[in-house]
């Protein structure tokens, strides 16, 4: 507060601010090099905004630094009487006593950009007698839920706690991620659906990476392997993905077209894969011929590496997300992997002998209880709303047949009949001739309620028709 009244004492000493009936207000002319090159610079509002102008103030771009209080509002003593700080003041007193005459980067909803922040700046700006209190503006976008605005009172909230309920950590990351910062973000059913699929992505990829290291040699003669043209095909597409990635992390941090440069490097692999096996199984290569093992891997500890600076992975692992750690540490995909090697091993001899031809290699992919269990109910979740969708969607289909069928029961001449609070008069057909306050109808209205009664006409007969049919049928 004391750092408060510095300010409102400077302000009013020297004649940036004055005092009127109730309020004490800051003039836009006495910042004139602020309000108009500044404050336009930067947002490019000052000088297009409209509002009534109010007696009180001097120009329709003042505001005010101090406000009387009225009864049983918060007040505190001051040379002008009790009052309370402008809304203004407050935050740009907070941020100047913690970090000084000058701030790099000043945050905030897009809402706010004017008139709070524009006027942020002329108070500060006025007080240190500088021209950068802040040197850069990150407005970001608001949150909605189902394309609604988040609001208690509108009962459209959910916090943190209830979200993690239905989605895990890296999921709610993950959305967040694939959106810009500076747009709006709706969390929804759909939105959290392409999420999922993102990470499914990814992880689907990182294990099928680990079970080709897995079944591949790591040292010796064996493990060296030939850079083909698919290997150097793969790999400029990654020097590619790379340098991608840095320029849209250098375009305001635009993480959503990151995410979508990693995405498009993880199928551009898995396409590599898949013709790799596919190779191998038609020129029957060696297994150390099949892929390249250290170009997956770099790929992989690249994308892990990403992810990891933008908090999505947590664990120090290599690449890949982490699969559940014991109490004691131990790395549980260490430990069980070779049992499940030896029953993949044993399944695919079991196939191969009820086949009488060898079979694809089993591809072993170990992951969380909790992921698969989360994933099953997601999936249930979706088909359970499939399902809803698709029973509206019979439910609007059968009552606009039933629409349908009752519009065409009605018999030509009742069509316009009951419609008294627009026609008054009607012919011998049905057809209206005078409205409601007995004025003869225009030539162009008439000719419109003909063209209607004639379709009402063959719309009948063709229920009398079918009517007909049904009951010579029975």
């Amino acid at each position: 507060m004391a750092l408060r009244m510095s300010l409102m004492d400077l302000y009013t000493s020297t004649q940036f601010g004055f005092p009127n009936q109730k309020d004490i207000t800051m003039p836009s002319w006495s910042l004139k090099h602020l309000v108009i090159l500044k404050l336009s610079r930067k947002e490019k509002v000052i000088s297009v905004y409209q509002r009534t102008v109010l007696v009180k103030k001097r120009s329709q771009n003042d505001f005010a630094l101090w406000k009387k209080s009225k009864p049983g509002e918060p007040a505190w003593d001051s040379v002008w009487g009790k009052g309370r700080p402008g809304w203004h003041i407050e935050c740009s007193v907070m941020a100047s006593e913690v970090l000084g005459g000058s701030l790099d980067i000043h945050t905030g909803g897009f809402d706010l950009k004017f008139p709070h922040h524009d006027n942020e700046l002329a108070q500060a700006e006025a007080y240190f007698g500088n021209d950068h209190w802040v040197r850069y503006f990150l407005h970001s976008g608001h949150l909605t839920i189902d394309g609604c605005k988040m609001s208690k009172s509108l009962k459209n909230f959910i916090s943190i706690k209830d979200a993690l309920k239905k989605h895990s950590s890296r999921q709610l990351r993950f959305m967040f991620l694939l959106h810009s910062w500076k747009d709006t973000l709706d969390y929804s059913s759909d939105t959290m659906e392409i999420v999922t699929t993102y990470e499914k992505t990814f992880n689907e990829f990182f294990l099928t990476v680990k079970d080709i290291l897995r079944n591949t040699p790591s040292s010796g003669v064996e493990s060296f392997s030939k850079w083909n043209p698919e290997e150097l095909e793969l790999n400029r597409k990654f020097v590619e993905r790379q340098e991608g990635v840095h320029k849209c992390l250098c375009d305001s941090v635009d993480t959503k077209s990151t995410m979508a440069e990693l995405r498009d490097l993880v199928s551009l692999s898995n396409t590599y894969i898949s013709t790799m096996r596919s190779k191998k199984q038609t020129q029957a290569q060696t297994q150390t011929q099949a892929h390249n093992r250290q170009l997956l891997t770099n790929i992989a500890i690249y994308i892990t590496r990403i992810l990891k600076i933008f908090g999505a992975i947590e664990t120090a692992d290599s690449f890949g997300f982490p699969v559940g750690q014991t109490s004691d540490n131990i790395n549980l995909e260490d430990t069980v992997l070779p049992y499940l090697s030896a029953f993949a091993d044993f399944r695919d001899k079991v196939r191969t002998v009820a086949r009488q031809q060898k079979g694809q290699q089993t591809v072993i992919k170990l992951v969380d209880k909790e992921t698969l269990l989360k994933e099953r109910q997601e999936k249930m979740w979706m088909e359970e709303q499939k399902q809803q969708e698709r029973e509206q969607k019979r439910l609007e289909k059968e009552q606009e047949r039933e629409a349908k069928e009752a519009q065409m029961r009605i018999p030509p001449k009742e069509l316009f009949i009951h419609q008294t609070d627009k026609y008054s008069t009607f012919d011998d057909k049905g057809i209206p001739t005078h409205d409601v306050k007995g004025e003869e109808l225009a030539k162009s209205a008439r000719k419109k309620l003909v063209k209607q009664h004639e379709l009402q006409h063959k719309k009948h007969n063709e229920y009398l028709k079918g009517l007909e049919a049904k009951n010579k049928a029975q």
